[in-house]
């Protein structure tokens, strides 16, 4: 049988309440859950919906290093600058855009305090491919 679909994306961060406001202020993100005191798993965890997603985070030792590794999040072109103005408000290290082939979308680019990168795409799959095949070999 096939993967059904994704299920959820976990990541390991130094501090809960401080990616729980990120997640919140930036992405829009719903808390749905908190371990507090009780420990199911292998450390105190939170869960969040975004965008129907289900974003875990759990507490630990944050990545040692930056990588181009990243979660993207679908934003609509419309809500661009508001999601721009929301990561900037949040003082998180912003990347520079990648060079794109003109029509695949925009993209804003973050690490939250942990050495994750954070993508907030305004294009599909779809339009991508579909501009890619018109730019050739």
């Amino acid at each position: 049988m096939p993967v059904e679909g994704l299920s959820h994306i976990t990541l390991i961060v130094a501090d809960l309440a401080r990616t729980a406001r990120l997640l919140a202020d930036v992405l829009g993100a719903r808390q749905i859950y908190s371990s507090g005191n009780r420990m199911f798993s292998t450390a105190p965890e939170m869960f969040f919906d975004v965008g129907g997603v289900w974003l875990a985070i759990m507490e630990g030792e944050p990545l040692p290093q930056r990588s181009y590794n990243h979660v993207a999040f679908k934003i609509p072109d419309a809500a661009f600058d508001e999601y721009l103005a929301r990561v900037r408000a949040a003082g998180v290290d912003m990347r520079e855009p990648r060079t794109r082939v003109p029509g695949e979308g925009r993209s804003i680019y973050f690490h939250d305090f942990d050495n994750h990168l954070f993508e907030l795409h305004t294009g599909t799959l779809s339009e991508r491919l579909e501009r890619y095949a018109k730019a050739g070999p």
